[in-house]
């Protein structure tokens, strides 16, 4: 059993995909970290151009 262990402990073969795993998870929270953030600035910037377009339309006599 120690034998066993210890093999284990100098065997590299799937260190590599644990850390492109890793790799990629971090990039991920990056990604939705990022994309929460600019999700608060865009719907400030729809509802503004929104209310502009709005605006625009009653003043020219248009309907709603």
């Amino acid at each position: 059993m120690m034998n066993f262990i210890s093999h284990l402990m100098v065997d590299e073969a799937g260190t590599t995909a644990i850390e492109y795993g890793l790799i990629a998870t971090f990039i991920a929270i990056a990604a939705i970290t990022a994309m929460m953030a600019l999700d608060v600035s865009l719907q400030s910037m729809f509802t503004t151009v929104a209310s502009h377009v709005d605006g625009a339309v009653q003043a020219s006599g248009g309907t709603n």
